[in-house]
């Protein structure tokens, strides 16, 4: 090999690697099957030595040190057929750049994965295809149909985004950040290592919980520390000598401006990030989560041995790729040691970071950049009737007062409402909008918002995780999916849901229903997720932050109202794609992170929060607010990049290779209008309302004055101790 590009840094290795002792078994096993299957010689992809160098019975070995010999060498031939995939796409398709070949290649693979194997399989017509039609027999017989979804799932997305990474190849276009480390995920095959750590260790991750936020972040944080791992090993390979442009070394070199160096040593502090958020996951979030479904012990001892599984991939997974010849690591001794500085850093002042924020440090006016807005705004008619509109629903909805016995709960005021102007923001995401609708969609904003301002105040400053809990399990039951509320509303924020939800959801059909219920119960969900930060004073891990910025902002919820009008002349599975998901995610960062930008002052200063993009990007890179916010700036400009990107060459391939309708195309493109209308008209209102600047922020943020918040008249005197801050 060439001279490396980088020195590998010190990593951090928390669980020993050990060595399963049926590793000989296996690599005999998996040379047969390869050449059974017609791998080797012949395949125009690899011969003897390949395979043998390449050595996938040791990754297997390592990464699954506890199972018996004959799951060794089942596990292996998945490995060895998934490295085969990879390197065949490379010389067929990735090499000459024939998409369209690569597409049909991988079209066919889904036949070979039935739910129920008596419905029978193709004819394989190649050593890919006969591999997965192998492996599918020997591996789902004693798996539930909820797994072998799940495992499908995770299949048809690891082979389908190497389009993906062909598209880009075709393009040359390096991905952002945010981008890549979600389309790594699906191509990477780690969330498919995951399900095999299932099958391995014999347990499966319950059905009602597999869907969780533990679970998730679970299965999130093991994927991307082992594809950001096996990014720094792999560089020299993929970059330099393959031309590969998804590589996360390669991704923050580009995006950062940075040396090779400088960014392989922010892609291990990531990997580390990743794995710290992985041990504070296990360690806070699966105990209530068992305690929370009602888990039986067998059932817990289960997920703690997938658990278990996935700890031990790292270590293993990191073994194998300090031995192959597959990667850079001739140097790796000189890199992977942990000295005095490295345990020092990694272990104690990395970790120690997030925790040290200091609240309510003066900082000053935030300061706004020059964001990328390439859409012109445009306001509906209707602002100032649903200005006066909206302040009355909120009087009669008892958002504009205390709530009874509940202390600090005077969150608003009319004057305080009248300067957030949320009515300017619906007027911008929904231009068009009749004048009900104007006014529906301001409601919504100001009860989403209210909830967000509520619930650090009164559970925030008391700590009372249990009680915020209590409120959240009631929300749902003003949101029923047939029939009345299961109970009546006792404060503002049920009595707001409930009238919202009747306006808003019984036009729905069912499938709609049920998806803006689901928006809506994650967005509430999310509060908790940051006042257990809040109470922890915890700064956010940089990846979990932004994926859960997008719950804790309301974008599902506000862009479920953009599609209402779609009803279902678009089939669901096109939302579904990653095309769309990808154009959405993009508008909801685009839209959460400038909120972040512009509320950075009332937020830090005078909030005390541990929750916004330029805060934990200073956290993470241990820099001041001037490059944070720089940072902060070029990740949101490059989402509207993506954004329009995906618009201009993702969704008309998309498009055909579904064989959509005129009508749907047409849905579509007005879906788009309306992502573009929603981003513009955000951008307006943080502009334009009196939340953010300083001067409004020391008008809202005045000493509490007390006044009570029940009884009022003569001899209420006394009830003052229920008094609540204004």
């Amino acid at each position: 090999m060439a001279d490396q590009p980088f020195e590998l840094p010190d990593f951090y290795l928390p669980y020993p690697a050990r060595l399963n002792p049926h590793l000989e078994e296996a690599r005999r096993h998996s040379s047969e099957w390869a050449r059974a299957m017609g791998m080797l010689e012949g395949s125009g992809v690899w011969e003897q030595r390949d395979l043998d160098s390449h050595d996938y019975a040791l990754l297997c070995a390592y990464t699954h040190p506890d199972c018996d010999g004959p799951e060794l060498s089942l596990v292996t031939d998945w490995y060895v057929w998934v490295f085969f995939f990879d390197d065949h796409f490379l010389e067929l398709f990735k090499r000459t750049g024939d998409r369209e070949a690569g597409k049909q290649h991988l079209d066919r693979l889904p036949a070979f994965m039935p739910p129920d194997l008596a419905a029978g399989m193709p004819e394989p017509a190649n050593p890919v295809e006969a591999g997965l039609a192998d492996l599918w027999r020997r591996t789902v017989p004693s798996r539930s149909q909820q797994w072998r979804e799940r495992f499908a799932e995770s299949t048809r997305n690891l082979l389908n985004e190497s389009l993906w990474e062909l598209s880009n190849i075709n393009i040359g276009r390096v991905p952002n950040p945010v981008e890549y480390i979600e389309m790594r995920r699906k191509v990477g095959g780690a969330p498919w290592s995951a399900g095999l750590v299932e099958h391995a260790v014999g347990a499966e991750v319950p059905a009602r919980i597999a869907a969780s936020r533990p679970m998730r972040v679970l299965r999130d944080t093991f994927s991307d520390a082992v594809h950001l791992r096996n990014d720094l090993f792999s560089y020299q390979r993929e970059v330099e000598e393959e031309g590969e442009l998804s590589n996360g070394v390669l991704v923050l070199e580009t995006f950062l401006g940075c040396t090779t160096q400088e960014a392989a040593d922010s892609v291990n502090d990531l990997l580390t990030s990743r794995l710290q958020q992985f041990e504070h996951t296990v360690a806070t979030e699966l105990g209530p989560l068992f305690a929370e479904h009602g888990l039986d012990p067998l059932s817990c001892a289960g997920v703690l041995a997938y658990v278990k599984g996935l700890q031990d991939w790292q270590s293993g997974g990191h073994e194998w790729h300090m031995r192959s010849s597959r990667y850079m690591n001739e140097r790796a001794g000189r890199g992977a040691g942990l000295g005095m500085r490295a345990v020092v850093d990694i272990l104690g002042a990395k970790r120690f970071r997030s925790y040290a924020h200091v609240p309510h440090r003066r900082v000053g006016p935030s300061v706004i950049p020059e964001l990328l807005m390439p859409f012109e705004a445009r306001l509906s008619p209707h602002l100032g009737s649903a200005r006066v509109n909206l302040i009355a629903w909120a009087r009669e909805m008892g958002i504009l007062e205390a709530q009874p016995g509940v202390v600090g709960s005077a969150v608003w005021d009319a004057d305080k409402l009248a300067d957030y102007d949320l009515p300017l923001c619906a007027a911008g995401i929904h231009p068009d909008a009749s004048p009900a609708q104007l006014d529906l969609s301001s409601a919504w904003l100001a009860w989403g918002t209210y909830g967000d301002d509520y619930f650090p105040v009164v559970f925030g400053r008391t700590r009372n995780l249990a009680a915020a809990k209590v409120c959240v399990e009631r929300l749902p039951m003003f949101m029923p999916l047939d029939g009345p509320p299961l109970a009546a509303p006792v404060n503002a924020l049920e009595r707001g849901l409930a009238d919202l939800w009747a306006r808003t959801a019984g036009a729905m059909e069912p499938a709609a229903r049920r998806r803006f219920r689901g928006a809506i119960e994650d967005m509430v969900r999310s509060w908790l997720w940051e006042l257990a930060n809040q109470i922890a004073n915890r700064v956010p891990d940089p990846v979990d932050y932004v994926e859960m910025r997008r719950m804790t902002f309301g974008s599902e919820l506000t862009m479920s109202l953009c599609r209402l009008a779609h009803g279902d002349r678009v089939p669901p599975e096109i939302y579904d794609s990653g095309p769309l998901r990808s154009l959405e995610n993009s508008a909801m960062d685009y839209a959460a992170l400038l909120n972040d930008v512009f509320s950075y002052q009332k937020e830090i200063e005078f909030e005390g929060e541990t929750h916004n993009v330029v805060l934990v990007t200073e956290t993470f890179f241990g820099c001041r607010y001037p490059e944070a916010l720089g940072i902060a700036t070029d990740l949101i400009n490059s989402r509207m990049r993506q954004f329009q990107h995906v618009a201009e060459h993702e969704l008309p391939v998309l498009y055909d290779d579904a064989g959509l309708s005129d009508e749907a195309r047409e849905v579509l493109r007005g879906y788009v209008t309306d992502l573009e209308n929603w981003m513009s008209g955000i951008l307006v209102w943080h502009r334009d309302c009196r939340r953010y600047d300083e001067e409004s922020l020391r008008r809202h943020h005045q000493p509490p004055r007390w006044r009570l918040a029940g009884p009022t008249g003569l001899g209420t005197s006394a009830a003052m101790m229920w008094g609540s801050a204004v």
